[in-house]
């Protein structure tokens, strides 16, 4: 299906493949067949109105299930059949492999400057730029206005203690999911992640070593256990909840509070469910410093088009193509000038807080030297680490010498 889909997309620029001088291989997710916004017409459009503007350039584009993109990426590198551009989730080892075009060798001085200063840090490998964000979020906490009513809540909380007795006002009131925590394989290194942050850790420490077992950490990690999970205020699962299943619980009115991204605005908008968001809190109180995250677009030097491979990206970067993908996937442009436009636009005043707080975001940096094995950690067994009779100190230092002897093997 994903290459027939491939077909149609192909045949759809004013020039076509067969008048073309270069044809571009260009791999992208579908999340249509994820279950999620489609990206088809988006790609179909894009590149229809790039081979006006470039006849001697085609566009092949390949449309592949978000779930399997990564693997599918891989496999054809390994094959010796790499793409032009792929998006992709993780891209470190093909950087370090020399495989990947930088940023400055193929982008507009221009277009290298318009990406939010965060972001393109974040695509940085030795303090170069090979990844190129696309699909950029940060999370806010969500909460049931409805349900804080009916537990005698004003407004959100604003610290971890009032966190936790707001949750506990919630259950009384008969939430049965006062919090939902996602610490299940689909999210846990995001969720995780806000509660390091907002206990002043982390998952890197400013030398880019590993410090996952820092005592911050491990501090914020019984908190959670301590003051939500054991006093049963994460409902029925627990810790082991996954985003899907969370989101789902949050719209039909089984949740008090999570925490969200701004995807989950249009699922509970059209169920006129009355919300709101606000800063995820530091432990002592305060907006913590939020994580971010994304997708990513690389350029492999194999298949030798740098010139027409840079013409595409500029395109792409372009505000108005920019802020169209956003619109279309409820996600945040990943350029200033169309994070510009969109906060100057009062349509999408519900999304102005997370365009402001993607300037402050904190990437996860789980694409560095054992960032697969740490993220397959955190996602088998953070959850137990925060369950009753779980030990963080003892999960955290587990993952910690997973993360260190990757580290080793490249030192």
């Amino acid at each position: 299906m994903a290459a027939a889909l491939a077909l149609t997309l192909t045949a759809c620029g004013t020039g076509g493949a067969g008048d073309a001088d270069v044809t571009l291989k260009v791999v992208v997710a579908d999340y249509g067949a994820d279950g999620g916004p489609g990206t088809a017409t988006y790609w179909k459009d894009l590149a229809a109105a790039f081979e006006k503007r470039h006849p001697d350039i085609a566009v092949d584009l390949d449309p592949v299930p978000r779930a399997r993109l990564d693997r599918t990426v891989a496999a054809r590198v390994r094959a010796g059949e790499a793409p032009d551009i792929a998006q992709t989730g993780a891209f470190s080892s093909y950087a370090r492999a020399d495989r990947l075009y930088s940023a400055d060798h193929l982008l507009s001085i221009g277009t290298q400057a318009d990406f939010v200063p965060g972001l393109a840090r974040a695509g940085e490998i030795s303090h170069v730029q090979y990844g190129l964000p696309l699909r950029a979020s940060t999370p806010r906490l969500f909460y049931n206005k409805k349900l804080f009513e009916r537990a005698g809540l004003d407004g959100p909380p604003t610290s971890w203690a009032g966190l936790a007795d707001a949750a506990a006002a919630l259950r009384e009131a008969g939430v049965k999911t006062p919090y939902a925590l996602q610490l299940g394989p689909e999210a846990a290194e995001d969720e995780t992640l806000s509660w390091l942050l907002g206990n002043g850790g982390g998952y890197v420490g400013l030398g880019g070593s590993w410090t996952l077992d820092a005592p911050q950490n491990v501090a914020a990690l019984r908190s959670v256990r301590d003051r939500l999970v054991v006093p049963g205020l994460t409902g029925p699962e627990g810790p082991r909840l996954n985003r899907t299943a969370a989101y789902r619980d949050f719209v039909t009115g089984k949740v008090g509070m999570l925490l969200a991204h701004p995807s989950l605005m249009a699922r509970a908008d059209r169920v006129h469910l009355a919300y709101g968001t606000a800063a995820f809190p530091r432990r002592q109180g305060g907006a913590a410093t939020p994580t971010g995250s994304t997708d990513w677009l690389v350029a492999f030097r194999r298949p030798g088009h740098p010139r027409e491979t840079g013409a595409f990206l500029d395109f792409l970067y372009g505000t108005a193509n920019v802020t169209r993908y956003a619109e279309a996937q409820g996600t945040l442009p990943v350029t200033v000038p169309a994070a510009e436009a969109m906060r100057a636009d009062g349509h999408h005043r519900a999304l102005w807080p997370f365009v402001d707080q993607l300037r402050d975001a904190q990437f996860p940096q789980l694409d560095t030297v054992g960032g697969p094995q740490v993220t397959a950690a955190l996602q088998e067994r953070i959850a137990g680490a925060v369950s009753k009779g779980g030990d963080p100190k003892e999960v955290l230092s587990a993952i910690q010498h997973t993360a260190d002897s990757e580290m080793s093997q490249v030192s």
